[in-house]
């Protein structure tokens, strides 16, 4: 009968082993925001799948979506048992800037405590280090549960095609907890459980003015710049607290618990430490929620990007015929994307000027997640991380968004706890990603105590 003490034995025995093989994964040039790379896609899905093969895992095949992959395998030895799925993806970000890389990208070279490579951290690296437990395990005795795996080859690019993948397959992917190890750490010495993501409403807002650019000394001052119109419209979606102005955004917003608070409290995210991090002189934002919670548990509005009139080297006195910006909402529970558009849409009605046209365009949307803490999932994961770091792992709300996690919520009914080896410095979508070992090989050792923790 396998046991957590024989399995972490086995895990350390092994380790520079499981450098070679992480090396051998992140060889392979898996980018897949360029059709240029598909067949090296091809190649890293085959790869994980008979990497799944060696190590005993049953039923492993390619499932094609509309565009890349998903790798399906499971072991469903023990009736009754619990059901692990466990989710990851084997698709890279493209190299670009490959002048600022230090080392080549798609071959790993140890330095010191980290290995740096393209996918080490995000999440080629993290996916190994789940196949690394679950060989440890099953090497040295039974598996104590049940497993199935998704690795999908989209997540780079906002896993496209895994709406319709789920609505045709997901009696495949049901199960009893997903283990998510996507997300990270805040640093080396704090464990950390992500229990909430925000989803993501996109946005594209046109203001259209004269027919064609017009010569400013000779239009100014009668026509109405799109530009302009367009800056102030931006500026009054926030008012002098940084709340949101459209109408109606905060109906559908589910307050921020205490619980939620007092964990939140714990979190060593000070604003010193975001100032230290981002290089601001001052913080903004509603004053009446912390910096933490701002990041994890409020929506927000961000413009992402500007566009209009004479933007090259010298002086052109234009008076622009449109202007466009990209405007992101990052949403939380209960908020609906399809609710922000009405309430976008309403603002403009209700103060773009008759002297412009405007449109917005609906880009794209990802819905928001989250998991109770108290499921026993988590409390399984909570327990083996302090096991393994001699103390209980911090809690947070994470600011961005994984797609997969709300999608597997919605179409499987599985809740996900999202863990990793992570950190904030890993340089990940960058050139110079890197993983930091250790860490990593904590996360392995815990990876073992959780499935001994689920059964």
């Amino acid at each position: 009968m396998a046991d957590a003490k024989s399995a972490i034995e086995y895990a350390h025995k092994n380790r520079e082993r499981f450098i070679k093989e992480l090396s051998e994964f992140v060889k392979i040039e898996s980018i897949s925001t360029d059709d240029e790379y598909k067949p090296q896609i091809q190649k890293a899905a085959e790869w994980a799948a008979d990497h799944l093969r060696k190590l005993g895992i049953e039923n492993v095949k390619l499932m094609p979506t509309a565009g890349h992959p998903v790798v399906y395998g499971d072991w469903l030895q023990l009736p009754g048992a619990p059901t692990v799925l466990i989710y990851g993806h084997y698709d890279v970000q493209p190299v670009d800037p490959i002048e600022l890389w230090e080392t080549a990208p798609f071959e790993t070279t140890v330095k010191g405590d980290y290995i740096f490579g393209r996918g080490t951290s995000d999440m080629k690296g993290q996916v190994m280090a789940t196949l690394n437990a679950i060989e440890a395990i099953m090497k040295t005795g039974d598996f104590p549960l049940n497993l199935k795996f998704m690795l999908e080859g989209e997540e780079e690019i906002g896993s496209l095609h895994m709406p319709d993948f789920l609505s045709k397959h997901g009696e495949m992917f049901k199960a009893d907890f997903c283990l998510n190890p996507d997300a990270g750490a805040i640093s080396a010495d704090e464990p950390t459980i992500t229990y909430g993501l925000r989803g993501l409403a996109y946005y594209e807002i046109n203001i259209y003015g004269p027919k064609q650019d017009l010569h400013s000394g000779l239009f100014g001052g009668t026509v109405h710049n799109p530009a302009q119109v367009l800056t102030e419209l931006l500026a009054g979606m926030h008012d002098a607290n940084g709340t949101i102005t459209l109408p109606g955004f905060y109906d559908s917003v589910r307050p921020v618990t205490d619980q939620e608070r007092e964990a939140s409290a714990r979190l060593p995210t000070t604003p010193e430490s975001y100032l230290e991090q981002t290089g601001v002189p001052a913080l903004w934002g509603e004053k009446e929620y912390t910096p933490a919670l701002r990041v994890g548990a409020r929506p927000t509005l961000e413009v992402n990007g500007l566009l209009s009139g004479w933007t090259g080297p010298g002086s052109k006195t234009v008076l622009p015929a449109k202007a466009m910006a990209k405007v992101s909402c990052r949403l939380v529970p209960d908020q609906t994307s399809a609710e922000v558009h009405k309430q976008l849409l309403k603002y403009m009605e209700q103060n773009a000027p008759k002297t412009v046209a405007w449109e917005v365009k609906d880009l794209h949307q990802s819905p928001w997640a989250i998991t109770d803490i108290n499921t026993s999932g988590v409390r399984a994961l909570a327990s083996a991380m302090e096991t393994v770091w001699g103390k209980p792992p911090l809690y947070r709300r994470e600011g961005g968004s994984i797609g997969v996690v709300a999608m597997l919520q919605e179409t499987c009914g599985v809740e996900s706890g999202l863990v990793g080896c992570g950190l904030p410095d890993d340089n990940v979508h960058s050139p110079n990603e890197r993983m930091h070992l250790p860490t990593w090989y904590k996360n392995v050792d815990a990876y073992i105590h959780f499935f001994f923790n689920m059964k």
